[in-house]
């Protein structure tokens, strides 16, 4: 994952950030580096420490209907295994699976954030909203 990538996820947890345009540049990409992101993904999850309960949450702000291949799949067997054999679905199932996990990124990654906001060592937590943090957090990136 690019330093981009990453600034844009933590952009969208924070709701700064559209799904539109997360999923834009995601269909220009190779399935490979579709799969990829996902993986990336897959890791910032984990890290954000979801709860079993954020399943329903990330379901119903994906707007995935809740009989989807990946829905059904993140109910079934839970968060780890279920992220894990998400990622492993067939192209078709890609679009669906990375609005799945964007969206149990940020319900995890929000409760995360109010924890952590600001924590002068972790940029992620950094109130993304405001232009001298953000700024700081493209220089921490070398994106300035």
């Amino acid at each position: 994952m690019t330093s981009y990538e990453a600034l844009q996820l933590n952009l969208f947890a924070q709701g700064l950030l559209s799904v539109e345009i997360l999923t834009e540049c995601l269909m220009q990409w190779s399935e490979s580096s579709q799969k990829a992101l996902l993986s990336d993904l897959q890791l910032l999850i984990i890290q954000s420490k979801p709860k079993e309960e954020d399943i329903e949450t990330a379901i119903t702000n994906s707007r995935l209907k809740r009989t989807y291949t990946p829905c059904v799949v993140l109910k079934t067997y839970g968060v780890k295994t279920g992220i894990t054999r998400i990622i492993e679905l067939p192209r078709g199932e890609l679009l669906k699976s990375y609005l799945l996990m964007l969206h149990l990124f940020q319900v995890a990654y929000l409760r995360r954030y109010e924890l952590e906001k600001n924590n002068p060592n972790k940029w992620w937590y950094w109130d993304l909203s405001q232009s001298v943090n953000l700024e700081r957090a493209k220089h921490v990136l070398g994106m300035s």
